[in-house]
């Protein structure tokens, strides 16, 4: 595990990779790679790494090279199945000079050439360069567990692993994307392959770059399977393929050279991780856990029980308010705006977890894979719903009307009133869109000047857009299905790894996600959606089913919280100070991307208690907060 980086000067002139330009980029990825660093340059080209040393911790340093040292890698991530590939390689005739899963990688590339990354099982971003074809090779994993960055222009290719440490090479410009700041405003982040900058990109997920000869090809080398059916089984026989694949895939994430152990939320998806990692674990499983003072938001007590019934070693920590002074710091890592307020209690379980192991499991991807969010039971509700008259639904909106605005979201009344509301809208996708926007697109046309909104012209729902543009992929699937494919193509990916990457590897610990091992996704996404929702409630029915006999009886039955924060509290009361501060200046004001009035509509609506919107809140101070720290003096 580390972070990589890079700079190709293919048209500079004969201009030669300098050390202090690449040693710079390279010291601002030391927090994801505190052991060891290392370089390559040659002529025109400079890669390097940091690296958090995991696994053949004496002889795995990088770059490395093959037999003869005409191609070398850097490589950020974890291959799980680098054992097997390296007896094979070996039996090719290839000789190995590590135990490390890079040089496995740079061999394979050998043998495989561009289609390499197929065969690789786990998690990573890879720079390969082949001296010989003077080839650049980036590829990035299946779900986009691991950043790559990077600027492609007439004259140079620079990568790296966080947009701060790409920003730092000089010949880059710093102009915003103005599509890019609105999709945020609406998905609480911005999509791939945007960044906030014009002129760098990210590698989509599942997808190569190759750059030779002066130009660059992209091809994605791998999807779900869309157009596989339906496995002809029973459901005994789904559930021991759903435990066997779960199985496997912990004891592989399990194989280390420093310790190891598990976030554990209390929910049912890092719940049954913790099981499968007892049943093959020789000694107590440490876990993790992270509260909140107010309780409605914290799970702990769920955790404790499912802690106890395998005798884990267990860790807990609270977060409180006082502790969100470290977004500002969280804004460098990110590098761009981004609104997911569960990046605050990511960031202090990784900060806690890493005083104890250095490599931790977590429960990403069930619920995506699996069903478990609540906007599938309410698209399931919503196809019957709309068969109800007009006069109805809007009788039965304006009824929650008056209440359930505060707290959100997690009371019933409002889930219940943002349910109605989607529902109105009268397709499917809209739905979706309606349940995973911070701002519904009526509300963001409101608070957006209108100095911006002809800023963006055409391009002003570029985020309903790129949704729309992924049911249309998935168009033939059942309705799960579908919902379940946008996700994992777009918030799973986009949000949630992005979210998971920069809070471990700000406190220098790997995370292992066994839920997104690509042969367990496969299988899962072919079964039908009502073995993943049964009836109108039972999310996770086939996850439920499959290990019910792990599971402490309040885990199976509870529904899902999430892993949100009081910001409706906070702001409220001890963030109150830093919002007015720093969104109602006369600077934040002057960037021109909200209507003044309306902006202050949203802010005196949520003191005065008529609807609480602490998330669209934080969404705007992340925006102006990642200004004053990159572009302090931008208006439109």
């Amino acid at each position: 595990m580390c972070g990589i980086c890079g700079i190709y000067k293919h048209n500079m002139g004969g201009e030669r990779a300098a050390l202090e330009e690449i040693k710079r980029m390279n010291d601002l990825l030391s927090h994801r790679g505190p052991d060891d660093e290392g370089f390559y340059i040659k002529e025109n080209i400079a890669m390097a790494m940091r690296r958090l040393a995991i696994i053949d911790l004496s002889t795995g340093r990088q770059p490395i090279s093959n037999e003869d040292g005409s191609a070398w890698i850097v490589f950020n991530g974890e291959i799980y199945n680098f054992e097997q590939l390296r007896e094979e390689l070996k039996s090719q005739g290839h000789i190995f000079k590590t135990k490390s899963d890079t040089e496995t990688i740079i061999h394979l590339y050998e043998q495989k050439g561009e289609d390499f990354p197929e065969y690789l099982r786990g998690m990573f971003a890879i720079a390969i360069y082949d001296e010989k074809k003077k080839k650049l090779i980036l590829a990035r994993d299946r779900f986009g567990k691991k950043p790559l960055f990077y600027c492609l222009n007439e004259k140079f290719l620079a990568f790296s692993s966080e947009l701060n440490s790409l920003i730092s090479y000089t010949q880059i410009k710093r102009e915003i994307n103005p599509s890019a700041v609105d999709s945020y405003i609406v998905l609480q982040y911005i999509p791939s392959p945007m960044t906030v900058y014009k002129d760098i990109k990210k590698l989509d997920p599942a997808s190569v770059l190759v750059f030779e000869n002066g130009g660059a090809r992209i091809r994605k080398y791998w999807r779900l399977p869309v157009e596989k059916p339906a496995p002809s089984i029973s459901i005994e026989e789904t559930k021991e393929r759903i435990y066997s694949l779960a199985s496997e895939a912990v004891k592989l994430r399990m194989i280390s050279d420093v310790p190891l152990g598990a976030f554990l939320s209390g929910g049912i998806d890092s719940s049954v991780i913790v099981a499968l990692m007892a049943k093959n674990s020789a000694y107590p499983v440490k876990t993790f856990s992270i509260g909140f003072k107010e309780e409605k938001f914290s799970e702990v007590e769920y955790a404790r029980k499912v802690a106890k019934m395998y005798g884990t070693e267990h860790n807990e920590f609270i977060v409180e308010a006082e502790r969100s002074s470290v977004m500002e710091d969280l804004i460098v890592h990110y590098g761009e705006p981004y609104a997911d307020s569960s990046a605050l209690p990511s960031y202090f379980v990784s900060k806690e977890t890493r005083k104890s192991v250095t490599v931790a499991l977590n429960g990403d991807g069930g619920d995506e894979l699996f069903g478990g969010y609540l906007r599938y039971v309410g698209a399931s509700t919503a196809e019957r719903f709309r068969l109800l008259p007009d006069w109805l639904k809007k009788s039965m909106l304006l009824a929650l009307s008056p209440f359930g605005e505060n707290n959100a979201p997690f009371n019933l009344l409002w889930r219940g009133r943002k349910f109605l509301t989607a529902c109105m809208n009268s397709s499917t996708e809209q739905t979706y869109l309606s349940t995973v926007s911070f701002f519904r697109t009526e509300e963001k046309n409101r608070i957006l000047s209108d100095g911006f909104k002809q800023v963006l012209g055409k391009d002003i729902d570029y985020a309903q857009r790129y949704i729309f543009s992924l049911f249309e992929e998935v168009k033939d699937k059942d309705l799960i299905n579908r919902f379940s494919y946008v996700d994992l193509n777009s918030y799973l990916p986009q949000c949630l790894m992005t979210k998971m990457d920069i809070a471990s590897m700000a406190n220098s610990l790997e995370c292992r996600s066994p839920f997104l091992d690509h042969k367990l996704a496969e299988f899962v996404y072919t079964l039908p959606g009502n073995l993943k929702l049964k009836g109108f409630s039972k999310t996770k029915w086939i996850m439920k089913e499959t290990f019910r006999e792990l599971l402490p009886k309040e885990i199976y039955s509870r529904g899902k919280m999430g892993f949100g924060i009081p910001l409706g509290e906070w702001f409220r009361g001890t963030m109150k100070k830093t919002w007015e501060e720093n969104c109602l200046s006369d600077k934040a004001l002057a960037r021109g991307y909200f209507d003044k009035e309306q902006l202050l509509a949203l802010w005196n609506e949520h003191q005065s208690f008529k609807r609480d919107n602490g998330y669209r809140l934080w969404a705007v101070l992340m925006l102006e907060l990642w200004h004053k720290k990159f572009m302090p003096d931008y208006k439109l």
